[in-house]
């Protein structure tokens, strides 16, 4: 990659270091950022853990995992980012440290020291104080928090209280992931550096936006966590409406944190909340049930949890409305959920219909539709109806010009955890939640789930590899929306 900006010498603590997240996607992203040249090999890494660990031991894990998620690593730059790496054992909960990790802190010498926390929340106040009662933490520290932070509002509002009781808000670091893929950031230049999409982004334009994540898995071992959680609090909370807010905010005067948190809360404040009157006609929560097929049959979810009963949902739709001046009347779809058809995640700008159809002998004209794919592959695609060539009269039909990133930038497409990291390393905020976002996203939340308990809601149940009951939360003449690419798998599917 050309034009990388050299980070400064820093340090990096990692609690739950011996974590899945870790090995998963805070090691990877270390070494891509260390073939690349943007971090170098004197880095301090420390991967915390409550267990005592041999390092040899420790260490050949690492190498084992880091091998397993990247195929066909460099193993020189895998051994120099081993070598950088030193296992250490804390227990914050009771005060206790090994000898070798006080060593590792009195020898500090860097400014900058990230403390990253990929831990259950319950236990980052607990983190907080150890860290405070050692004097680890100075002017430059700045710690990361990884989501869900608390399950409502009450246990999400003690849980920041307990982390700013020893880090100012300019130093906590909320992460979403989401928020570092590179089409997901592709949505501000689309946005504000193209007047033919900004100059039509409103509701004078646009006839409906949708946002669908779908996970064609099932909880799989996180059936135990996924299970307080649900489909709401571990997907809508926080990345479904982080993508609401990027698509919906008011140009930021500039691109500094505040000015961009800023726009985004106004969003977050300008949701409307649900009622007792209106929960039932604009959300639908779903469970799946068994499915596939008679060679590939799909468990339940009570089976992949081992349970009897369960009143969580694995799948959610919702219809959200903004009201400001910009979007007033313009439907927000939102849907989520896990063993449906195909992995996917796009956002989609439905764009109105044309006032009046002059080929009048035709069928009617597809509107525009503006697509930005963020996963598995990221894609941005835009709908166009055009002529079929040749004579016969105005023979038309709709056709998608397509971006593919892959296609058309020659150096790998960084993970979203890479950009994170490095956004960590040089104090740069903008891609983070600010406090009172997260407050303003759980007081709408909450506007659900209070809401689903007076109606006594229960779980509409799914078929796996099914779509879901998401159909609910439509308007008249409005269906879920599929780009070229999702159309194009379920035809070969359909063929075979």
């Amino acid at each position: 990659m050309k034009n990388i900006k050299v980070t400064e010498k820093f340090e990096l603590i990692i609690f739950g270091g011996d974590g899945d997240l870790s090995y998963r996607k805070i090691y990877p992203a270390l070494y891509y950022r260390l073939k690349e040249g943007q971090i170098s090999d004197d880095v301090r890494i420390l991967a915390v853990s409550r267990k005592s660990y041999d390092l040899a031991k420790f260490r050949e894990k690492l190498r084992s995992e880091i091998l397993f998620y990247e195929k066909g690593a460099d193993l020189e730059i895998v051994e120099k980012l081993i070598g950088m790496i030193t296992s250490s054992q804390i227990d914050a909960d009771n005060q206790v440290e090994c000898d070798a990790t006080s060593t590792w802190f009195t020898n500090s010498t860097e400014k900058v020291r990230v403390f990253y926390l990929a831990t259950p929340a319950a236990v980052f106040g607990s983190i907080s104080k150890y860290l405070h009662s050692k004097n680890y933490i100075n002017e430059n520290s700045r710690v990361v928090l990884e989501k869900p932070l608390g399950k409502d509002l009450k246990s999400s509002e003690q849980i920041n209280d307990e982390v700013a009781t020893y880090f100012k808000e300019e130093q906590i670091y909320r992460i979403d992931h989401y928020l570092g893929k590179e089409t997901v950031q592709n949505l501000m230049v689309l946005r504000f550096a193209n007047n033919i999409f900004e100059s039509s982004w409103n509701a004078k334009d646009i006839d409906n936006v949708q946002i669908t994540v779908a996970e064609s898995i099932g909880v799989g071992t996180r059936g135990a966590f996924y299970d307080q959680y649900g489909a709401l609090l571990d997907m809508v909370q926080n990345h479904l409406l982080q993508l609401l807010c990027l698509i919906a905010m008011e140009p930021p005067v500039n691109l500094e944190a505040d000015e961009v948190r800023d726009e985004k809360l106004k969003v977050l404040k300008a949701l409307r909340f649900y009622t007792p009157e209106t929960i039932e006609a604009n959300s639908i929560r779903g469970q799946y049930t068994r499915g596939g097929t008679d060679k590939d049959p799909l468990p339940s979810y009570l089976e992949d949890i081992e349970k009897f009963s369960s009143k969580t949902e694995t799948f959610v739709a919702l219809k959200a409305n903004i009201d400001n001046w910009r979007w007033g009347g313009v439907p927000f779809y939102l849907r989520t959920g896990k063993r449906m058809p195909h992995r996917y995640s796009e956002i989609i700008i439905n764009f109105k219909k044309v006032p009046h159809n002059i080929f009048m002998d035709k069928k009617n004209v597809e509107s525009n539709r503006l697509t930005v794919r963020l996963q598995p592959d990221e894609k941005i695609e835009l709908l166009q109806m055009v002529k079929i060539p040749g004579p016969g009269g105005y023979r038309y039909k709709p056709y998608a010009l397509e971006l593919d990133y892959a296609d058309h930038f020659e150096h790998r497409f960084p993970d979203a955890y890479e950009r994170l990291l490095m956004d960590v390393v040089r104090g740069n905020q903008t891609l983070f939640m600010r406090r009172d976002e997260v407050k303003a996203s759980w007081k709408w939340v909450e506007s659900i789930t209070k809401n689903w308990e007076v109606k006594n809601t229960s779980n509409v149940l799914y078929e796996a590899d099914s779509w879901g009951p998401g159909k609910h939360v439509l308007e008249e003449g409005h269906d879920w929306a599929k780009s070229h690419h999702v159309k194009r798998l379920e035809e070969k599917e359909q063929g075979e």
